[in-house]
């Protein structure tokens, strides 16, 4: 038999994975069912637990969306910031935002599907979040990068703006196709060559556009 040592050290696992049921099964059922039409009870029976440990971690089922919603922007917002503090060129730089952004989609597309289908689907009566804040922290990074590569004189003097949109489009629709098209997934090699092809046409010159299409 287990001492009491043993199962205080084994009451932090199992509480965790109870709270985090609940987070993947909520997002299942939400994304499947609608924000709307999912019930607590269904959220606890596929998690396998009561209601009353639901309303202990998260209060109802607005605070297990927020905490969904929250999360999701606290870890990307750490990879977004962390992929321009990094070491390299701005084109280096720009490539490990749009890689290890995409790569974070991919990895929590539940919350992804669930994000656009709030945003841009009909009204479902989720409480609010600012889902553009997400967009805004991804743009405000590419912009800045872009202008680094200006002023280094990597990229070609122009319109900010303009190159910044030629790269999120091509961060946007590789995302678009992933949630509603995935068997035409470019994947993260893909995308990184579509991202080059770009970066060669706002390079400063052609050599060192040739040069830095190997990096």
């Amino acid at each position: 038999m287990p001492s009491r040592a043993a199962k205080s050290l084994e009451m932090p696992a199992a509480v965790e994975s109870a709270r985090a049921r609940l987070l993947s099964q909520a997002i299942e059922l939400f994304n499947r069912k609608g924000y709307a039409t999912t019930t607590v009870r269904e959220i606890v029976e596929a998690a396998g637990v009561t209601k009353p440990v639901l309303y202990y971690y998260f209060g109802n089922k607005e605070g297990l969306f927020l905490e969904l919603m929250q999360s999701g922007w606290t870890q990307f917002a750490q990879v977004t910031e962390e992929a321009c503090r990094s070491r390299g060129s701005p084109w280096q730089r720009l490539l490990r935002l749009c890689d290890c952004t995409f790569a974070w989609c991919l990895e929590n597309m539940g919350v992804v599907r669930l994000m656009n289908s709030i945003y841009y689907g009909p009204p479902q009566g989720a409480p609010y979040f600012d889902f553009h804040a997400f967009h805004a922290k991804f743009q405000d990074a590419v912009t800045l990068l872009v202008k680094e590569g200006v002023t280094s004189g990597q990229f070609r003097r122009g319109n900010l703006q303009h190159m910044t949109w030629s790269i999120l489009g091509a961060v946007n629709i590789a995302m678009d196709v992933e949630i509603a098209h995935p068997e035409l997934s470019l994947g993260r090699e893909g995308l990184g060559r579509v991202l080059r092809t770009i970066f060669t046409g706002l390079a400063a010159n052609a050599g060192r556009a040739r040069r830095n299409h190997h990096v």
